[in-house]
């Protein structure tokens, strides 16, 4: 089976390919910037954990979305200041 090359994708395949990198880009660097202004007791598990999944894994945008749906604890209302 011959390799297909970056050429031989039609113009439409690799606008799909650029876009998809670019939001999983966005989305890594959402997710490390929350993780970093986030307190460690708002996060479910480990931060050095997440942001090692959410960095080495490529996942289409799976890593990130799994962070902000699951890794994140709502903070508690009673601690929030007023304003």
């Amino acid at each position: 089976m011959p390799t297909r090359r970056w050429r031989d994708l039609s113009e439409r395949n690799r606008r799909l390919i650029v876009l998809g990198s670019v939001v999983e880009g966005l989305l890594k660097i959402a997710a490390l910037a929350d993780l970093r202004r986030r307190p460690a007791v708002q996060i479910r598990g480990s931060k050095w954990v997440w942001a090692t999944v959410v960095v080495l894994v490529n996942s289409v945008g799976g890593a990130p979305l799994a962070y902000f749906l699951f890794g994140r604890r709502q903070p508690d209302r009673s601690t929030l200041s007023p304003g």
